[in-house]
C-alpha cells in the first residue's frame, strides 16, 4: 500500500484504521504472495551469526513468526509495527502457533529501544514507510549491537512493478480522487532509488552497505484477486466510501486489467525489489 501522501499522524490513523484493518483480512493471501521473500529473509537468519532478531514493519507478523520458528530455542524474533489491528493478528497467530515470538505496538522510528538489544535486524517490504528515514535507521542502529547485519527488501521503482499500479491506472477514469505518487515520499517505492537508500544508511550509521537487485515470481488464486484489488492500495482505500455502482464499475474495469497476469487458477507477477544488507560498525 503507498500511504506517501500523508504525514506521520496520518500514517498512524490509517493503519489503525482501514489500511490496518484490510490487511488483517487478507492476511493469508498476502503471506502466500510473498512467502518467496519471507524465504530470503529466513535464509539470511539461518546463515547469519545473530540469534536475537528486530523483524520492522512486521504487519501481521509472517516474517517475525517464520523466523522464530526457524531459530527455535538457540534465538528470538521481535516483530514491530506501527499498526494495532496487525500486531493484535500477530500476536493471536502466535498464540495459537505456540510460537515464541513477540510483539511490540510502536513506531520504530522513534520508539525507545533498548540499546544494543537485537545482533540482526531485518524487514520484508516495512521500511519505506518512515517520516524521517534517517531517524529511523539511526535508531534501528541504537537498537543493534556492535557488528549486528541489516538485511531488509524494498521495492525498486513503479515502473518496474506494473503489477503493483494496475489497480490505480485502470481505475483512474473512474476514480479520479486517486492520490498521485511522489517518488520522494514516504510510501511503497520510497526506496526506488538505490543511491538515496545508501544515502539513508550512511548518514544514519550504518556500514558495508550491500545493495542487490532481486526479481522474485510471487503467485495468488486467482479467485481471490477481486478481494485482493478491492481491499488494498489507493483504489481499495476509496472503494470503502464508494456507492455500490461507482464499486462495480471499478472492480470490473480493474479486474479486466489485470488479465494478462493470470493464467488459470493462477496471478503471477515479478516482484522487483532491492536487497539491501549491511552492518552496525564495532
Amino acid at each position: 500500500m503507498d500511504l506517501g501522501q500523508r504525514t506521520d499522524d496520518e500514517q498512524t490513523k490509517l493503519w489503525n484504521g482501514p489500511a490496518g484493518r484490510a490487511w488483517v483480512e487478507v492476511q493469508p493471501v498476502l503471506d502466500q504472495m510473498f512467502e518467496p521473500l519471507e524465504d530470503l529473509l529466513v535464509a539470511a537468519v539461518a546463515t547469519g551469526a545473530g540469534s536475537r532478531v528486530l523483524d520492522v514493519g512486521c504487519g501481521t507478523g509472517g516474517t517475525t513468526l517464520a523466523v522464530a520458528r526457524r531459530l527455535g530455542a538457540k534465538g528470538s524474533c521481535t516483530g514491530i509495527d506501527i499498526s494495532d489491528p496487525m500486531i493484535t493478528a500477530a500476536r493471536a497467530r502466535a498464540e495459537r502457533e505456540g510460537t515464541p515470538a513477540s510483539f511490540i505496538r510502536a513506531d520504530a522510528q522513534s520508539h525507545a529501544f533498548a540499546p544494543a538489544r537485537f545482533d540482526m535486524i531485518i524487514s520484508r517490504l516495512g521500511v519505506m514507510f518512515f517520516a524521517d528515514f534517517v531517524r529511523a535507521f539511526a535508531n534501528l542502529r541504537h537498537a543493534a549491537t556492535e557488528g549486528a547485519q541489516l538485511r531488509f527488501i524494498a521495492w525498486r521503482s513503479a515502473a518496474e512493478n506494473p503489477f503493483m499500479t494496475t489497480a490505480e491506472r485502470a481505475a483512474a477514469p473512474l476514480l479520479p480522487n486517486i492520490p498521485a505518487r511522489r517518488p520522494d515520499a514516504p510510501g511503497q517505492f520510497a526506496f526506488a532509488d538505490q543511491r538515496r537508500v545508501r544515502r539513508i544508511l550512511q548518514e544514519s550509521g550504518w556500514a558495508g552497505i550491500d545493495i542487490r537487485p532481486i526479481d522474485i515470481a510471487c503467485t495468488l488464486p486467482e479467485t481471490e484477486l477481486v478481494r485482493y484489488l478491492t481491499r488494498l492500495g489507493p483504489v481499495g482505500l476509496i472503494l470503502h466510501a464508494a456507492d455500490d455502482r461507482t464499486r462495480a464499475e471499478v472492480i470490473e474495469v480493474v479486474r479486466a486489467a489485470f488479465a494478462p497476469y493470470v493464467h488459470g487458477a493462477e496471478v503471477r507477477f515479478t516482484a522487483a525489489c532491492w536487497m539491501v544488507g549491511a552492518r552496525a560498525p564495532s
